[in-house]
């Protein structure tokens, strides 16, 4: 019986072992088999599973591009801000968890009461609207709270919404204290131009996307871009770095270095702005150029606006009517006039030309001056800024040479400064001109202009004749440029416009502290339809120093209210500011004799 029972369990033993190792065996091979299936048969899968849970690509982030003066002073930069972004899905999820763990606390039938969608969605809003966190989400982020309510919990099955973009650290860390579930924070850069509304117009400004829109964020925004890298890793369940796949560098962006000097910049703005408020003026302008590199070291407007704080930025605050705004220039053209004859030979220097009796008729139209000045020298014409005078000058001058030159001095054609929205003015040289309209050409009508082109014109003038396109950027090497006139009659012309300032010139009253400068006056109606209307541009256009002329300045003040309209009083006292301050900074040696308000206060006492 003993033996029986013996046998029996070795037996059952016996059995046990043959099965453990059958089953053993089975799993091994079972084993082998996936292992064979997914190494043989479907090795993509693993792969594609492995890569899911081991590899990461990492994005090598730039920031945009600064832009400088030229003195390396900022006026463009980037600052590191957050975006707070929410997941809704997320949000619901972790709401429906906090319900089944508060149901499974209080003993209720979960699983009942994760069916009923109903119930579930009711009570996941009573959780979210007891959470005070969100009432703080949405005081620290400014917005109203049933704004944030409605992109959180309207749709809860999207997974991405901005709650506000660039926000400052201070609040992102904020924000991340508060636990939040589905709240997110992306970092992110904000543009900040330092010096504000003064140098806006230039630079433009980039959208929420860091994108550039106007001006020279827009003109150089492939360069200031630049484009971000690509580092694809492979990490280990400790989400150590192990191995690095593959690596795309990042394009670093370019800095954009400008002609502006930032110092003049702020004296012409303000100059500016003061005229345009102490004249009530619609709008204006002015540029300063470096006369012998054709460098842009102002271009400013008002009204402005500050590209930091876009709320008050209407499109017409935007517009930068420096390059945009055409309007007929007036007197400022009739130094090219004069200089059109001595260039042609049809007269000299030192002539005299008979303006007697003060008007002439040109094919049935009037051509006239205020009064009748009689026998008038060159300078003389160009200092009480005679129509006749000039017109005159321009029926001696064959019409195919002073169109031409009108042309060649840049009129009909960019500037150069290439930049967004310039206009290239309204002339058309190829049309029939009647006798009438060459008389008016030449003293600023019949041909609009912006702000920009009276500016290279006048630069022309400054360096004696010799053609620059304009120029945003700074030059290392300034361009060799195209010469135009003679330099003997350039100096000529532009000793002559020194009259404008003396004693009975259209411009008597303005002085510019220090040196000798020459200008011109100009005022023109402004064109309405079938004519023109009661509105006025003044503009005052001139060089400096007379001895060697540095700068090039232009002033348009446009449509100024009240009884006083002329160049020489809304536009001149605002080039005199801009020129002696301008040439001030740049240490150009003073060669006028005496500081004219030392002279106005002793001749005061």
């Amino acid at each position: 019986m003993k033996k029986a029972k013996a046998n029996s369990s070795k037996t059952l033993i016996t059995w046990r072992f043959a099965l453990v190792c059958t089953v053993l065996v089975m799993v091994f091979l079972t084993l082998m088999a996936r292992a064979a299936y997914l190494q043989v048969i479907e090795p993509d899968h693993a792969r594609e599973e492995s890569t899911k849970r081991t590899v990461r690509v990492e994005t090598l982030k730039v920031q945009r591009g600064m832009i400088f003066d030229r003195n390396g002073k900022e006026l463009a930069v980037s600052v590191p801000v957050v975006s707070v972004y929410a997941d809704p899905l997320a949000l619901d999820k972790a709401l429906g968890k906090r319900v089944i763990r508060a149901a499974r606390k209080n003993k209720e039938d979960h699983k009942a009461l994760a069916e009923n969608e109903e119930e579930m969605t009711y009570r996941k809003q009573v959780r979210y609207d007891n959470d005070i966190r969100w009432r703080e989400l949405a005081d620290v982020l400014q917005i109203d709270h049933e704004g944030v309510d409605e992109r959180l919990r309207d749709n809860p099955a999207r997974r991405f919404v901005y709650l506000k973009r660039q926000v400052t650290p201070a609040v992102a860390s904020y924000i991340s204290q508060l636990k939040l579930p589905g709240i997110h924070l992306l970092d992110e850069s904000k543009r900040y131009y330092p010096s504000g509304e003064v140098t806006a117009h230039v630079l433009g400004f980039t959208n929420i996307d860091g994108k550039g829109i106007e001006g020279i964020e827009k003109l150089f925004e492939n360069a200031l871009t630049g484009a971000e890298g690509k580092r694809t890793i492979r990490k280990d369940a400790r989400g150590r770095e192990i191995q690095v796949l593959s690596e795309e560098q990042r394009v670093e962006p370019e800095d954009i270095q400008l002609s502006i000097d930032l110092r003049i910049q702020a004296i012409a703005y303000k100059a500016l702005k003061s005229a345009v408020l102490s004249y009530q003026a619609t709008s204006g302008s002015a540029m300063v150029v470096d006369v012998k590199t054709g460098e842009v070291l102002a271009m400013v407007n008002s009204p402005s606006f500050n590209p930091n704080d876009m709320r008050d930025a209407h499109p017409y605050k935007r517009r930068n009517r420096a390059i945009t705004d055409l309007f007929e220039p007036g007197s400022t053209l009739k130094p090219l006039a004069v200089l059109a004859g001595l260039d042609h030979d049809v007269i000299e220097a030192d002539d005299t030309i008979n303006t007697f009796p003060g008007w002439m008729r040109l094919g049935g139209s009037l051509v006239k001056d205020e009064r009748n000045h009689g026998e008038m020298t060159l300078r003389e014409i160009l200092k009480v800024s005679s129509n006749m005078g000039v017109a005159k000058i321009s029926q001696m001058l064959p019409k195919e040479y002073l169109v031409g030159l009108y042309q060649k001095v840049g009129f009909g054609e960019d500037t150069g400064t290439l930049m967004v929205g310039e206009s290239s003015g309204l002339f058309y040289p190829n049309r029939r001109w009647s006798d009438f309209e060459i008389a008016t050409l030449s003293y600023g009508y019949a041909v609009s202009v912006s702000t920009a082109q009276v500016a290279r014109l006048y630069a022309t003038f400054g360096a004696g004749g010799i053609s620059r396109p304009l120029t945003i950027l700074k030059q290392d090497t300034p361009p060799e440029g195209e010469r135009l006139f003679k330099e003997e009659d350039v100096k000529a012309v532009v000793e002559m416009m020194e009259s404008v300032f003396e004693k009975g010139g259209t411009a008597a009253n303005v002085k510019v502290d220090g040196y000798r400068a020459a200008g011109k006056t100009g005022t023109s109606e402004k064109a309405v339809a079938g004519g023109y209307g009661d509105e006025y541009v003044g503009y005052f256009a001139g060089v400096a120093p007379v001895t060697n002329p540095r700068l090039a300045v232009v002033v348009m003040i446009n449509e100024p209210g009240g009884d006083v309209y002329y160049g020489g009083q809304t536009a001149g006292p605002a080039f005199a500011e801009i020129m002696s301050n301008a040439l001030r900074i740049l240490n150009v040696a003073p060669d006028k004799g005496r500081v004219a308000y030392l002279s106005e206060k002793k001749d005061a006492l």
